[in-house]
């Protein structure tokens, strides 16, 4: 699967972002930003309890109001074909029926010729309920937590061998709910072209995913729905699906038979498109006093709406990281009135992590190993839980990098032994992985007439620069400028390509334009014959073969590799944190994170990545935690105001290192996803770095002064 062109120093790993110049001069329009003729504006109307039903809804004065053209709520809203088809549990099918499933339900919808219109009349909408005793919190109620499929639940070896270990750990640990907070608030234009044909400008992290969705929720053809979606303003799972607001913006559409824009305001945005649930782990594990693992035992239970079943395993983590012959991992999840969670970035382990490598660091003070050689003890060489062989993983360099950047020699085993102009001084560690798949991906390749090369695909992009990866592996593998490249992306008509998740889209776009262009290579090889140059002037060759252009299309998907090793990306956090001994103030001092994600194709953005990886992950540790008033179920905190999010004060110098070796084994690239495992362990960095500056470790995030001020040192 090796390439010689690939191999070659590239003339592309210095360059900068091909859409960099639209973005920051204001030209790349985002969905929001779509005034197409004749729009009008949407507005929903949220339930203000938490669970019940709509007794009644008073909409005459919204009716009323100037420039309202429809309110829309399950009294009057036409049938949706595809309703009755989906499954008990699944999305809320909005206006469907009188139940309220969650506090910021929506109920109605104002359609009016202006935003400020609508904003108006929907303030006049009265909605009276019949209130039910509602359930939003998940500790007062873990005994009521089911599994929610069949493989749940894991075992190997002995489940409880962790427990008669000479040397023990057993603790628990809690990851509050996270938000969804892109720049970028979720908004869609929807515009019906005819009864059974519809354009859509979209806020989505697959264009193809959600054509099918609205084609399956409307009965209508899926190549009559048009989906567009070339820029996103950031997306962290929050657009991997079809939500209410898209919903509803398409039927307000089909009621006023003109298109409808529709944004969510910021406080929207903690209800209405999903968030990191709230997660209750529990973990014990047990060592040799030399320190090699005995077992672990992980379990897990994390929230979820009572209408939608979401699970994202975190105790997973622990079948995979470290080489232990004993492990039991137990995946659970309890319903309650809320709205449904779903991906967040490093969905599943970035929430176990921060269980198993806190749980970890407690055994190395009880070993009084150093916590980077109580891993080293048990790193696995194989995967611990199929017994294949790893497709590549070079952990050990990263851990080595990451502790020489960092300064780990100076370190202190005892807590609190360091200070720093004042302040308590602790060092932190942590490891990370996510598995790295290859999804099918299409893409056509044109070489015009003048030397220009059109690279086409459906992918989105949320942020990470797909375009300038795509560009970079094009121009390397066709040997021409990236000047001469122009990148198509975000548009359901183009060739299919996967979802923008999971850290897939540089292994299976990338995999797909590299074999595209090689497929054209080839095809101006054949017109060249075999005594051309390796290199041709490919508009030459079009010249004198009198053609306006030459063009291939190539599907591309992983193969046998699949069944023949286990396949990850791996991350290394390294963390110095300065804690204030008067009033437990933390401050982030240094990071470092070490990726070992394969060959590096766009160096610049791959830093990118983990800067903004490791800066979620600050917040994770911090300062995010999404706080719910049970009384009312409802968010107390749904604003920038009072969720607070890491700003520049708090983000200290992050030196992003990658090991950089090509694993060809998963992709002829060599390259592998490190989206996820930029943030994968970050918190449990922070806390371990917390713990080894004051001797408190906190097990429940986020960590913040008033959870550090019992030490001693503050009374």
């Amino acid at each position: 699967m090796n390439d010689k062109t690939l191999n070659k120093p590239s003339s592309t790993t210095g360059m900068s972002r091909v859409d960099g110049r639209l973005k920051v001069t204001g030209q790349a329009k985002y969905a929001a930003e779509f005034n197409v003729k004749g729009l009008t504006y949407g507005v929903l109307v949220c339930s203000t309890i938490t669970k019940g039903s709509i007794r009644s809804i008073d909409s005459k004065q919204a009716e009323n109001a100037p420039g309202v053209l429809a309110v829309i709520s399950h009294l009057n809203c036409p049938k949706i074909l595809g309703y009755p088809a989906e499954p008990a549990k699944a999305p809320i099918k909005i206006f469907y029926d009188d139940k309220i499933l969650y506090n910021g339900h929506p109920v109605t919808m104002v359609i009016a010729d202006t935003f400020e219109r609508a904003q108006h009349a929907a303030s006049l909408v009265k909605v009276d309920y019949n209130e039910e005793k509602h359930i939003t919190s998940l500790k007062d109620n873990l005994n009521g937590a089911v599994a929610p499929h069949d493989d749940a639940e894991y075992k190997r070896g002995d489940p409880n061998a962790w427990a008669t270990a000479p040397v023990k750990v057993e603790q628990e640990y809690i990851q509050p709910s996270e938000v969804h907070n892109p720049m970028e608030l979720h908004a869609i234009v929807a515009r019906w072209d005819a009864d059974d044909k519809i354009t859509v400008w979209d806020k989505t992290q697959g264009v193809k995913d959600t054509q099918s969705n609205i084609a399956r929720i409307f009965g209508i053809p899926v190549e009559n729905v048009q989906v567009h979606s070339k820029f996103v303003g950031g997306a962290f799972g929050g657009a991997l699906q079809v939500w209410q607001h898209e919903v509803a913006a398409i039927i307000g559409a089909k009621v006023v038979k003109r298109p409808v824009k529709l944004m969510l305001t910021r406080a929207d945005m903690f209800t209405s498109v999903g968030y990191r649930p709230l997660t209750w782990q529990k973990i014990g594990i047990g060592a040799t006093t030399d320190g090699k693992l005995v077992g672990i035992n992980h379990q897990a239970i994390g929230q979820t709406s009572t209408y939608e079943d979401f699970a994202e395993g975190p105790a997973d983590v622990s079948r995979q990281l470290y080489d232990c012959p004993n492990a039991y991992t137990s995946n659970k999840i309890l319903s309650l009135d809320v709205g449904s969670p779903t991906w967040m970035r490093g969905p599943g382990p970035a929430t176990g992590t921060f269980a198993l490598e806190s749980a970890m660091d407690e055994l190395s003070y009880l070993l009084n190993i150093d916590p980077i050689e109580l891993r080293l003890k048990n790193y696995a060489e194989t995967d611990p839980e199929s017994g294949k062989p790893f497709s590549g993983k070079n952990l050990k360099d990263a851990y080595k990098m990451g502790a020489e950047s960092i300064g780990w020699h100076n370190r202190q085993q005892k807590p609190g032994a360091l200070t720093k102009d004042g302040w308590l001084l602790g060092y932190g560690v942590s490891g990370g992985t996510f598995g790295a798949d290859r999804e099918p991906a299409t893409v056509k390749a044109i070489m015009l007439a003048d030397g220009t090369l059109i690279v086409q695909t459906a992918v989105s992009d949320i942020g990470p620069g797909t375009g300038t990866m795509a560009v970079s592996v094009a121009a390397e593998t066709m040997g021409i400028p990236v000047e001469k490249i122009r990148f198509d992306l975000g548009d359901s008509a183009l060739p299919n390509a996967p979802q923008q998740g999971g850290s897939t889209i540089t292994s299976s776009v990338g995999s797909a334009v590299y074999m595209a262009c090689n497929a054209l290579k080839e095809k101006f090889q054949q017109l060249i014959g075999n005594g051309g140059a390796d290199k041709p002037d490919y508009a030459q060759v079009l010249k004198q073969h009198n053609l306006p252009k030459l063009e291939v299309s190539v599907d591309s998907k992983a193969g046998a590799e699949v069944d023949k090793y286990a396949m990850y990306s791996w991350s290394v956090h390294f963390v110095t944190v300065l804690v204030n001994p008067l009033t437990g103030v933390v401050k982030l001092d240094k990071v470092t994170c070490v990726a070992d994600s394969g060959r590096i194709i766009s160096p610049k953005t791959a830093r990118s990545q983990i800067i903004g990886g490791a800066i979620m992950g600050i917040g994770m540790a911090l300062t995010e935690e999404t706080v719910i008033d049970h009384r009312y179920g409802k968010v107390m905190n749904a604003s920038f105001a009072d969720y607070h999010v890491p700003v520049n004060a708090d983000i200290p110098q992050i030196e992003a290192l990658f090991v950089n070796k090509p694993d060809y084994n998963i992709n002829p690239l060599g390259a592998k996803g490190m989206g996820e495992i930029a943030l994968i362990g970050m918190a449990a960095a922070v806390a371990n770095a917390v713990y080894n500056a004051t001797g408190k470790r906190v097990r429940e995030l986020p960590i913040t002064p008033d959870k550090l001020v019992d030490w001693g040192v503050v009374s």
